[in-house]
């Protein structure tokens, strides 16, 4: 078997999607649609041997616990399901950025992870196949791996819920401002969360809205209309969020720093500056722009106490193997 690494983006989601259809599969409630992040990379190297004597997981850098490890090797237990063969794998991983605090860690992991693995036990899958093989890993995994603009389709079975490029990476040269105001791990992660969706008096509401703001969003994107883009990703964060607030326990993935993040933005738009925020499951808050307002926009965001690091994001391609290994 061959050694095979594979970068992997995270990705923000414009449109965004919580609740599950599946637990088993990670089928969503509803469509996504999202754009990767060349910023927030992990990387993975995988090597299958018939020598290992068992799977050996390592994550450079950070401390992996056995929940995480066990994930990894089901995931990996699904490769090899698909290629009948039974060889454990060495798997060596790093990110650019802290995993665990809603900046999409376990998407570009899972991405990175699912490529590699393929790869490295000669599986020959369609990206399609790829992508719905990465979504059981992580549901928002499958976004990271097409190019640039991707579209998730929410699907009612595990076989028509995948992701693929609406656009690609070089279509628009947009920028994603991610001000990072906590790395600490979430206590509630997003698959617990979304476990208590529908205890919300509003989730329903949101999801029979989710189809029309995609098809304009999907508008936005094929104008590179950053105004119309704008408002409607922040509509759909503080709508997501909303829910989140109204679950049953309700969750507060917001800190005092993010409140500060939002009240800049709507700052700065007000000096006539074409910025527009969104936020995942977490409090650390991405600033969408165009190229030009950039630098501005960074400057301003570094005069606001309590955002300890700021990482400029461009669409990216999505999973890719690359030459240098980590072991």
């Amino acid at each position: 078997m061959i050694k095979i690494t594979v970068v992997a983006p995270a990705n923000i989601a414009f449109i965004k999607y919580w609740g599950k259809r599946s637990e088993k599969f990670r089928i969503p409630l509803n469509d996504s649609i999202s754009m990767n992040l060349s910023g927030a990379a992990t990387t993975t190297t995988v090597e299958f041997s018939s020598a290992f004597e068992k799977d050996d997981i390592t994550f450079s850098g950070e401390t992996i616990s056995e929940k995480e490890i066990e994930r990894i090797t089901t995931h990996l237990d699904r490769v090899r399901r698909i290629a009948h063969k039974k060889i454990y794998a060495r798997v060596v991983t790093k990110n650019s950025f802290p995993k665990g605090t809603g900046i999409a860690s376990s998407a570009s992991g899972f991405a990175a992870l699912t490529v590699a693995a393929t790869q490295a036990i000669d599986l020959r899958l369609s990206e399609k196949a790829v992508t719905i093989l990465a979504r059981i890993g992580s549901g928002s995994a499958c976004r990271s791996i097409p190019d640039g603009f991707s579209w998730w389709h929410a699907g009612k079975k595990s076989s028509d819920s995948y992701a693929e490029s609406f656009v690609p990476s070089t279509w628009w040269d947009i920028r994603d401002i991610l001000c990072v105001v906590s790395t600490e791990a979430k206590k509630i992660s997003s698959t617990e969360g979304m476990e208590n969706i529908r205890t919300s008096p509003y989730w329903q509401e949101r999801i029979l809205g989710i189809p029309e703001k995609i098809g304009r969003v999907q508008q936005a994107i094929k104008e590179r209309n950053i105004n119309t883009l704008g408002s409607i990703i922040e509509e759909d964060a503080i709508s997501m969020h909303c829910v989140m607030m109204t679950q049953k326990p309700p969750l507060f993935y917001w800190n005092d720093t993010t409140l500060r993040v939002m009240e800049g933005v709507y700052a700065l738009r007000a000096k006539g500056f074409p910025a527009y925020f969104t936020i995942d499951a977490g409090p650390n808050v991405h600033i969408i722009c165009r190229s030009e307002e950039e630098q501005i926009i960074v400057e301003e965001m570094k005069r606001i106490n309590g955002v300890q690091s700021i990482i400029v994001n461009e669409p990216c391609l999505g999973a890719h193997s690359i030459s240098s290994h980590l072991f």
